[in-house]
């Protein structure tokens, strides 16, 4: 292809996928209210529309119609940065998530991913790595002692699980040889799902995930019995929507991330040897790996309803004391399982 037909076929993969995103953030909103009523044997948003089905647009109208507050004595610049920040971060990370395998579109094989980039991994763990920022820069640039904590807390957070996350990839990669996001699906064909060859470093990641996104039981920077609403309690309108929106589209790049990483990516089981038409086998592989975040998206609300909030001292003890040693445990076992086994 020319750079000008590999050109047009990046922006639409970008328009779509950005599309998806933006679509899929509003209604896990949603689902989110829905099943929190299920949870709790409520009804939940039933008025906006069909069954709620309207109602997150009307809380986009809501937000877009609501007053932006500045407090007096925040850092303005740095208070308007972290939300673009972080709504940055969050939309750059899809970009090198393979959904799906190779298509042919008008002759041309086109991968089903928007930058199909040899360090794919190591681009997700540095762009995530940089969502702590927001938080930061939000919490000391608002002026107020709640926020302030609540990105303090939040750096503290990042260096207890961060390390553990690193460890449970580094095994990923050592059975894949590459840190190529494409590779690692490849290498997980048939059964040979990461998580099934190593189960403790995916559990570990999962915890990982729900530290990274900042939710239940671990949501410390923002707990609101202690600390209002955390890093964003100075924020409104637009403002905090760009945080809402962020947290919504971590989530997806989290359970999408497990799914590459550890529950084969778009494989669906010996779907090769079907006999399928390439058509047909794109759109089930597609469908397969929507189907997986779905299960996870839906995991990753249970736990929220179902579960209470980590003490911050009980949050770092797990970090430091039990996930951190886990993660290590599990890379010298990937390490021996490969000798062993020539995986």
């Amino acid at each position: 292809m020319t750079i000008w037909e590999i050109l047009i076929f990046s922006i639409v993969k970008i328009l779509i996928v950005v599309t998806v995103m933006l679509l899929t953030v509003s209604y896990l909103v949603y689902f989110e209210r829905r099943i929190s009523a299920w949870a709790q044997n409520r009804l939940g948003p039933n008025r906006v529309g069909w069954e709620g089905v309207l109602q997150p647009f009307a809380d986009v109208l809501k937000l877009l119609l609501k007053e932006d507050i500045v407090p007096e004595q925040s850092n303005k610049a740095i208070h308007s940065l972290a939300p673009i920040i972080a709504l940055f971060v969050a939309f750059t990370t899809y970009a090198v998530i393979p959904f799906g395998p190779d298509v042919m579109i008008f002759g041309f094989r086109v991968p089903l991913v928007v930058a199909d980039i040899n360090m794919g991994i190591l681009y997700v763990l540095a762009l995530t790595s940089l969502g702590v920022y927001a938080i930061t820069f939000a919490g000391w640039s608002s002026g107020s002692k709640y926020s302030l904590l609540g990105g303090i807390r939040s750096s503290a957070q990042m260096i207890s699980y961060e390390i553990s996350m690193g460890f449970s990839v580094a095994g990923v990669l050592l059975v894949a040889e590459s840190l190529r996001p494409e590779a690692i699906v490849q290498s997980q064909a048939g059964w040979m799902w990461n998580a099934i060859i190593q189960p403790v470093g995916f559990i570990t990641f999962v915890v990982s995930a729900f530290a990274e996104t900042n939710r239940l039981p671990f949501d410390l920077p923002e707990a609101e019995p202690e600390l209002v609403g955390g890093y964003h309690t100075e924020y409104s309108s637009m403002k905090f929507a760009g945080f809402f929106l962020a947290e919504y589209a971590n989530m997806i790049i989290a359970s999408a991330m497990i799914v590459t990483l550890y529950l084969g990516g778009w494989h669906f089981p010996y779907l090769e040897s079907f006999g399928l038409s390439p058509t047909l086998y794109v759109i089930i592989s597609v469908l397969t790996f929507m189907a997986k975040v779905a299960a996870l998206l839906f995991f990753f609300i249970w736990v929220r309803w179902s579960l209470p909030r980590f003490r911050y001292d009980q949050l770092m003890n797990l970090g430091w004391k039990v996930m951190f040693p886990l993660s290590l445990l599990n890379l010298v076992w990937v390490a021996a399982l490969i000798m062993i086994f020539k995986l």
